[in-house]
């Protein structure tokens, strides 16, 4: 999944252009140990459905699902597992809607009153026969399967390669200190923004001036703390793949939101340990080809809770790019 508009969708419409991009989410909690979910009523629309909105200019899809979520229920919270998109029809054209699981921790829930005039939490089976939309049951199922299999309760591990940096061609001094170019410094804006849809609280980053600098703008905003690892430079990674890997493999100690920047030539060994920890179709859906990720663009892995280092799903997203 990237920024930019899907062109047409080849699912259930093949080869139709998508008119309409939405996001959103399925806010859930879990009380006396069973799943709950949270369905909106919207008064426009005497419905009930998930909270849910178009984009807006100049964001990406994860960012609008967490604005959604936020502007209709007044929950601050980070995306968890994707969910399967559902599509149909406006009056525009095709509609394809993104939606993934949001975990909620007792958050107080505040509907904004003019989309949303009512919550309801419920069992899925409850929400389906409630929501308006038959399409909407079908992100419901997965995230209920999910939950039996004990994969939806996760954690985000972000991988990101550093924004564009200056050619190496044009600099002469240490290649630690080589900076981001002007088009580095907008990317690493756009990684920010792009980093709030999951707030890991930690950050571990190459200390080579390009990964910080790509990382520095979240970690101001957010207040992550940063950890640097040598580990995570061109150079160690050269020297000592292992320990490289070992830096990646550290990430899973915590289980805490997670983010964590390195370079081109260490993203094969980063994506190698990373799959170790997913089943062979996940694995199918890393980048396998040199550059592996573009400037800036990141992989997220959701990481099952628990002792067993399970990675369940994976996505591959590019900031929004000017």
């Amino acid at each position: 999944m990237n920024s930019d508009t899907p062109v047409a969708d080849q699912t259930d419409h093949p080869g139709e252009p998508i008119a309409v991009v939405a996001a959103g989410a399925i806010p859930w909690r879990i009380v006396n140990g069973h799943l709950e979910v949270l369905l909106i009523h919207r008064p426009r629309y005497d419905d009930f459905s998930w909270p849910k909105g178009k984009l807006d200019a100049g964001e990406t899809v994860p960012e609008c699902a967490v604005r959604e979520v936020r502007e209709e229920i007044g929950l601050q919270a980070g995306l968890g597992i994707p969910l399967p998109p559902i599509h149909y029809h406006v009056n525009a054209g095709l509609k394809v809607v993104h939606y993934w699981a949001v975990k909620v921790n007792g958050a107080p829930l505040r509907p904004d009153g003019k989309e949303v005039d009512s919550v309801m939490w419920c069992t899925p089976d409850r929400a389906a026969k409630y929501l308006s939309n038959p399409s909407d049951i079908e992100p419901l199922e997965y995230l209920e399967k999910a939950y039996v299999r004990g994969e939806l309760d996760t954690w985000p591990l972000v991988l990101i390669r550093h924004a564009k940096a200056k050619p190496r061609s044009s600099w002469t001094k240490a290649e630690g200190d080589r900076p981001l170019a002007a088009t580095g410094q907008r990317q690493a804006a756009a990684v920010r923004r792009l980093l709030e849809a999951w707030w890991p609280q930690r950050v571990v980053t190459s200390p080579w001036l390009r990964c910080v600098a790509t990382i520095a703008p979240y970690a101001k905003a957010s207040g992550a703390k940063v950890k640097l690892s040598e580990a995570l430079t061109e150079h160690h990674h050269q020297r000592s793949p292992k320990k490289t890997a070992a830096a990646v493999e550290a990430l899973f100690d915590k289980q805490v939101p997670i983010a964590v920047c390195t370079h081109r030539p260490a993203l094969p060994t980063a994506l190698k340990q990373l799959g170790r920890h997913m089943l062979p179709e996940l694995r199918a859906l890393l980048p396998t080809s040199d550059p592996f990720l573009s400037p800036g663009e990141v992989i997220v892995c959701q990481v099952a809770r628990g002792a067993e280092r399970k990675i369940v799903s994976v996505e591959q997203i590019r900031p929004f790019d000017d």
